[in-house]
């Protein structure tokens, strides 16, 4: 039998993936989001091979499209509610742009991918949580936090947002929080530029405290903390994953 209901956008690959997996252990009902339908059923099938118990669906949809956010949450709200949202698809879209015209469009895609993203789909199913319990997490960055470009400034709004929301539904028992990873290479974000750069994995780790790359069952555990039913007393915060790269301020 299920017990909450979770929803992960951008849950086909990497960092979605992980999280997906790390919520198995509980046997939820896992609805996957992603704009690509062949990686959303290939990790379906992936985590049915885990978790037998486990119920697992997949929904293609661009969330940054209100139209098909709008009917998304349509067909979700027919169900049970949504226990938790982890807000995690985007990207770094804006990379290369060197003229006006290209630099308005990569921070206009930056800005979509990663903040409209995770604000409509957010909005449209706020009412469909639980009230106390809900959880809503979303996956920020340590660009946000250090400065870098388009993205960062893209996951700094991710940041406000979470910060802004986090006061607007704690009265009704619902928290709101962001996990900003540092240096993550075995997910789609890092894949193509090492494999143009392979000198990124020593260059990025150099700094790095820890001397090591982080992984994504690493930020998957963040997100699982952040998610439980006992961290009802945590919010508005943003939880840095980075092996020290940069250390929080109090």
């Amino acid at each position: 039998m299920s017990t909450r209901r979770i929803l992960i956008t951008g849950g086909g690959t990497g960092i979605g993936k992980a999280i997906a997996h790390r919520f198995l252990a509980e046997t939820p009902e896992l609805v996957l989001v992603g704009r690509r339908a062949e990686p959303l059923e290939s990790a379906a099938e992936e985590l049915r091979g885990k978790a037998p118990g486990a119920r697992i669906a997949t929904r293609t949809c661009d969330l940054t499209v209100p139209e098909q956010v709008e009917e998304l949450a349509g067909q979700l709200r027919t169900g049970a509610p949504i226990d938790v949202i982890v807000a995690n698809a985007g990207g770094n879209y804006g990379l290369g742009a060197k003229t006006l015209a290209e630099t308005a469009q990569a921070w206009r895609a930056d800005f979509d991918g990663n903040v409209l993203s995770a604000v409509l789909i957010t909005q449209a199913l706020r009412d469909h949580m639980p009230r106390p319990g809900g959880r809503i997490i979303a996956m920020s960055s340590i660009a946000a936090l250090r400065g870098s470009g388009a993205y960062g400034a893209a996951k700094a709004a991710v940041n406000a947002w979470v910060l802004s929301l986090a006061g607007e539904l704690a009265p009704e028992g619902i928290t709101v929080n962001a996990v900003a990873p540092g240096f993550v290479p075995e997910t789609d974000f890092w894949q193509g530029r090492i494999a143009a750069d392979p000198g990124i994995i020593a260059d990025r780790t150099a700094p790095i405290p820890m001397k090591r790359p982080g992984t994504a069952v690493e930020v998957a555990e963040a997100v699982a903390y952040l998610a439980a039913p006992d961290a009802g007393w945590t919010t508005g915060q943003i939880l840095q994953v980075n092996g020290g790269t940069l250390f929080g301020r109090g």
